[in-house]
């Protein structure tokens, strides 16, 4: 039976060796380099509070759009596991607490965000910039529910979350900060695959 992770579609995909051994054990590094990638990009943090500015979603959106959705989303899972193993991946830390915390929503989100954008990628969007910016986009979007809806459940562990006003509160000071600064990550990761996508993907 053939291994059939990624499409010809991505930038993986196009570059994948020939035979199942070879591709299960490439896209097993793959997964293990990305859970890397992600975790230097969380490190990339502007310390604004509640929730850090991170460069965590860009290379999350880069990396499903360059993958494909099932190597996209077992590189986030593998992600969010090594966290919950209590290695230091995440912005601040790591551990089961940082997980299920006030902003757990959030990681839990990532896989969300690398489903639909891998999604669109095995069906062509790498190759087409706004296609795969407006996936982005509803993937950002998708995201955000994912933590705001956490977030408001989880709001009496979170002390700047203003209690008398938790709906109005979480969204000033988890999500709305982040609208501007999100869209340029995806606008930057959707050119960074778009154009890896046409100047290697004419040379397969």
């Amino acid at each position: 039976m053939a291994v059939t992770l990624t499409t010809p579609n991505t930038l993986l995909g196009a570059f994948q060796p020939k035979g199942n051994v070879a591709k299960l054990a490439t896209n097993a590094a793959i997964v293990l380099i990305g859970t890397m990638l992600i975790t230097a990009a969380a490190k990339i943090t502007v310390p604004v509070m509640p929730v850090p500015f991170t460069m965590q979603s860009f290379a999350i959106a880069a990396l499903a759009a360059a993958f494909g959705m099932r190597i996209g989303v077992a590189t986030v899972a593998a992600y969010l596991i090594e966290g919950a193993m209590s290695l230091p991946v995440f912005a601040t830390g790591g551990g089961m607490a940082y997980l299920v915390g006030p902003t757990g929503g959030f990681l839990i989100g990532f896989l969300a965000q690398a489903a639909i954008i891998g999604y669109a990628a095995d069906r062509g969007a790498s190759g087409r910039p706004l296609a795969l910016f407006g996936a982005m986009l509803v993937a950002t979007a998708v995201l955000y529910a994912f933590g705001f809806a956490w977030l408001v459940m989880m709001a009496g562990q979170a002390a700047w979350v203003d209690q008398t006003n938790v709906v109005a509160s979480a969204f000033a000071k988890a999500v709305q900060p982040f609208l501007v600064w999100d869209t340029l990550k995806m606008a930057l990761a959707a050119l960074t695959v778009t154009g890896m996508w046409s100047f290697f993907g004419a040379k397969r």
